[in-house]
């Protein structure tokens, strides 16, 4: 059992919020000395883990192109243009994202990402419609909105991802499946995931105009006592 003692450094790592990181490397080097692993054999695999999935780090190299438009000004001309169309809410902006990015993942598009699209477009534009419905709006729904953006790049990434059958979570789980001699095809796993991706768009749209409801609600009235000053 103490060979299961990475399990728990990484519970006790998440729980007091260490680098993410370190305590994931941390564990591994720990699980490999108490299972009587050399050290260089256990650096050996670590480094070998990392070159054949090299390609999970190419989004660091969008990292300073997203920064630089940042800095001259993509998330407030975002906020700008969704608050020009008055129809546009929070929920709407979010809902028409998780179609888009459902659907892109079900084709294999590498559209989105909490870096590249979430941060610097979808949030702003979703504070932007928020601002523009309501006025000014309380730092606790800024963060609502904030877990909405967050959540819908989940919601479609997730779901939609294993309706395309060259994904890599659908070459792992036809992978794992076939081990424990399981008769199956990437194919079939594209189908069964289609109708999970239908219903995601639907239950996530339906979250989505539940917050629109809370937020006419809570800053309606103020908004037509407003309209009635003037």
């Amino acid at each position: 059992m103490i060979k299961l003692i990475g399990i728990l450094i990484i519970i006790v790592g998440f729980i007091l919020k260490l680098d993410t990181l370190a305590v994931v490397l941390i564990a591994g080097i720990v699980t490999g000395l108490v299972a009587g692993v050399p050290f260089p054999k256990i650096v050996e695999i670590l480094g070998k883990a990392f070159v054949d999935n090299r390609y999970m780090s190419i989004f660091i190299i969008s990292l300073p192109v997203i920064g630089i438009l940042e800095r001259y000004g993509l998330r407030e001309r975002a906020a700008y243009v969704i608050g020009k169309i008055k129809a546009a809410t929070v929920g709407k902006v979010t809902a028409l994202y998780l179609v888009l990015r459902t659907l892109a993942a079900m084709f294999g598009l590498r559209l989105g990402g909490h870096v590249q699209f979430i941060r610097p477009l979808i949030l702003p534009m979703a504070e932007g419609a928020a601002i523009n419905r309501y006025g000014e709006i309380k730092s606790e729904d800024h963060e609502r909105i904030k877990g909405l953006e967050a959540a819908v790049e989940n919601y479609g990434n997730f779901f939609g991802q294993n309706a395309f059958v060259a994904a890599g979570g659908v070459l792992l789980i036809v992978g794992v499946l076939k081990e424990l001699n399981y008769t199956v095809e990437a194919l079939d796993i594209a189908k069964a995931s289609i109708p999970l991706a239908l219903i995601i768009m639907v239950v996530g749209t339906l979250q989505f105009f539940y917050y629109d409801r809370k937020f006419d609600q809570k800053y309606g009235i103020r908004t037509r006592s407003k309209k009635e000053n003037r």
